[in-house]
């Protein structure tokens, strides 16, 4: 298989650490990890805090709410429909019918950039850039880089409202690190008989270009200002790292997605019957669960810089040829990680959705 025994030790640790620690006081029960290369090949995989006492593996099978952790592909819909980072919104008041979503302390900060309101996670520039893209926009990026579960055309898609799993939401960040390649999540290499006869070996990575490569650097700027400056600063490594906090309504699911050069991962933290956290965010827990993961992981690897690409630089340039193999000659679908994982049952409570009717307040910003 494609797991790291070493750094599946560390994403066990991460993981109970944190539970051991803040699961009292924090009110939060389970949680869950995901790595990967930028490939797709993944390297560890946390399901839960014991194996022993629940099988069932909320890395694959839980869907939940991502929050915040959605609007990357929210500004790169908006990055598509020709915005910049340092174009200026308005971050105030605003209303789409009978909705009026605000930031989590209704305090806001007027005039802000693209790439600060990002970094920040304010609600409000992500709706303006959403309706700015259009809702069907949004969702097309979304798929193309990898969800996969069902999207709603809904304005509060915006803010992380459809249900996604922690191993398609870390795929779809995948491109952002690997300059623009659409992954899947993969967890076999080859499989050899009794005999040591190869029987299958995997060839290919995805689906090809996802984001031209002027896009992720644009991008991979604006989301290293969530660690550098903004709602991720608990996640910084020494090293150039990315990624996006997620809180949902309640405090009911807390999340941090990112990833360096070599390594793209994603933390989960919240409870199984979709109680309310002590108000954890994205940023508060979930993040220093990923840096000490991170820290762990990338020990010992050279530093190496995020894609990017200089958008006058790229604008000429043409976009690369998919580095996969040609749809003429495709290879033998992998096992699904289902198949390699294994599905079991949902604990009590766990597949009830937690639905935003319009009107109501959304996650905290700063998260």
């Amino acid at each position: 298989t494609t797991l790291d025994p070493r750094l599946q030790a560390a994403a066990e640790a991460a993981i109970g650490d944190a539970l051991a620690r803040n699961g009292l006081k924090d009110a939060v029960s389970q949680g869950a990890l995901v790595a990967m290369t930028p490939d797709g090949a993944v390297r560890a995989m946390v399901g839960g805090r014991d194996y022993n006492e629940s099988q069932f593996n909320r890395a694959t099978q839980a869907q939940r709410q991502p929050g915040s952790a959605f609007k990357p592909f929210v500004y790169l819909a908006g990055i598509e429909a020709g915005l910049r980072p340092d174009d200026r919104f308005i971050d105030g008041p605003i209303q789409i019918g009978h909705w009026r979503p605000h930031n989590y302390t209704n305090r806001y900060l007027g005039e802000v950039s693209l790439s600060e309101a990002l970094a920040e996670s304010i609600n409000t520039v992500a709706v303006q850039v959403a309706q700015r893209a259009g809702i069907p926009q949004v969702i097309a990026v979304a798929n193309r880089l990898g969800i996969t579960s069902d999207l709603a055309q809904d304005a509060s898609i915006a803010l992380g409202t459809n249900e996604v799993n922690l191993l398609e939401l870390v795929s779809a960040y995948a491109p952002f690190a690997n300059g623009g390649s659409g992954v899947l999540a993969y967890g076999i290499r080859e499989i050899r008989d009794s005999g040591g006869r190869v029987i299958y070996r995997r060839s290919g990575s995805g689906p090809g270009q996802v984001i031209p490569p002027d896009e992720v650097g644009l991008m991979d700027g604006m989301l290293a200002g969530v660690i550098a400056h903004g709602s991720g600063k608990a996640a910084a490594l020494p090293r150039p790292a990315a990624g996006k906090t997620g809180t949902t309504q309640d405090y009911r699911d807390a999340w941090f997605i990112g990833f360096t050069a070599d390594l793209v991962a994603g933390v989960w933290l919240g409870n199984d019957d979709n109680a309310p956290m002590n108000k954890v965010t994205g940023g508060s827990l979930p993040a220093p669960v990923w840096k000490n993961f991170m820290l762990a992981a990338t020990q010992g690897m050279p530093i190496r810089p995020l894609p990017s690409v200089p958008f006058q630089a790229a604008a000429s340039s043409p976009t690369p040829s998919p580095p996969n193999p040609s749809p003429l000659s495709p290879s033998p679908p992998s096992p699904t990680l289902d198949q390699l994982f294994g599905q079991v049952a949902a604990p009590d409570g766990l597949s009830a959705t937690q639905v935003i009717p319009i009107g109501t307040a959304l996650p905290p910003p700063h998260d």
